[in-house]
């Protein structure tokens, strides 16, 4: 079943005086995606985001959400839409019960008690709804924060840096709290991060923009298993095998031997020629396996 576009950004462009922020960006995202945003400082992802809160105006181009555009239509657009950018900043000294129900009230939730119970429960801090908010960890605020967001009942959630500062425990409950928020309640999920192991682990979809353009788009495993790759073969003699191809016109693809296994960086359609060539020369393969990872593509990408 064909997904329905979620969120567009069709030729947009913003400038600042002399400074072009944004310029001619086209992406997609698709409802139910959890769809990583990725691009190196000044890349132009923070303007675009403020774009899609409708914090300013693209200078041209269109954005819409659910085939609405967000600067024609935007108190119904802004409706669909939650965000966590940055840290998120609540009273300190208020408990955390207290902070949602102040932000609950300015947003005009109904329901609001019911409302903050469901979405405590599901970040998991109902047995700390009664602390101070200055007691929190830094992954409770940011669970916090994401509990805010997810007031208004939204369909789509931004999530900017959700992982940063957090210790690798608190990144991984973090991954399953936005995946659980994603498959349970069926919101749509952008996240702009630099950890990109996190991208990498939980996004099906990403789009890559540098210099405010959009460089590559699409399904992470897809891009991931592109053109050129790292590859690890294991045969029957690594030493061997390295040795044959240093004197052969696959030299130039060899990055060495990483733990038993023997790399290669080579493009995808030049696989089965080097197969075959290892087949002639009586070479066992018993194993093959793509080992690009996403930072590897991330650089290529933005160089």
């Amino acid at each position: 079943m064909k997904k329905e576009v979620f969120l567009e950004f069709d030729h947009v462009s913003k400038q600042y005086k002399d400074f072009l922020a944004v310029n001619d960006l086209s992406f997609k995202v698709y409802e139910g995606d959890i769809f990583g945003f990725l691009g190196p400082n000044g890349a132009g992802k923070s303007t675009s985001i403020r774009m899609t809160l409708s914090l300013i105006k693209p200078t041209s181009g269109n954005i819409t959400l659910l085939g609405k555009n967000i600067v024609n239509e935007r108190e119904e657009t802004l409706a669909q839409v939650g965000a966590l950018i940055e840290k998120p900043d609540f009273y300190p000294y208020l408990t955390a019960q207290k902070n949602l129900e102040i932000l609950g009230k300015i947003s005009g939730v109904g329901n609001l008690t019911a409302k903050i119970d469901e979405v405590l429960e599901l970040v998991g801090l109902t047995e700390r709804r009664e602390s101070k908010v200055k007691t929190y960890s830094q992954g409770m605020k940011q669970r916090l924060g994401i509990a805010q967001t997810l007031l208004h009942d939204p369909k789509l959630i931004i999530l900017d840096e959700p992982a940063n500062g957090l210790d690798p425990q608190g990144q991984v409950d973090m991954r399953e709290l936005i995946v659980r928020i994603n498959k349970e309640r069926g919101i749509t999920v952008i996240i702009s991060s630099h950890i990109l192991n996190e991208v990498e682990q939980i996004c099906n979809r990403m789009v890559i923009i540098n210099k405010g353009k959009s460089m590559v788009e699409g399904n992470v495993s897809e891009l991931l298993t592109g053109s050129r790759m790292k590859v690890s073969y294991v045969t029957d003699d690594n030493q061997r095998t390295l040795e044959l191809l240093a004197n052969s016109d696959f030299k130039q693809f060899v990055t060495g031997i990483e733990k038993e296994k023997l790399t290669l960086l080579i493009e995808h359609e030049n696989i089965p020629e080097l197969n075959n060539f290892l087949s002639n020369e009586g070479v066992k393969v018993y194993s093959i396996e793509p080992i690009r990872s996403l930072e590897e593509y991330f650089i290529s990408m933005t160089k």
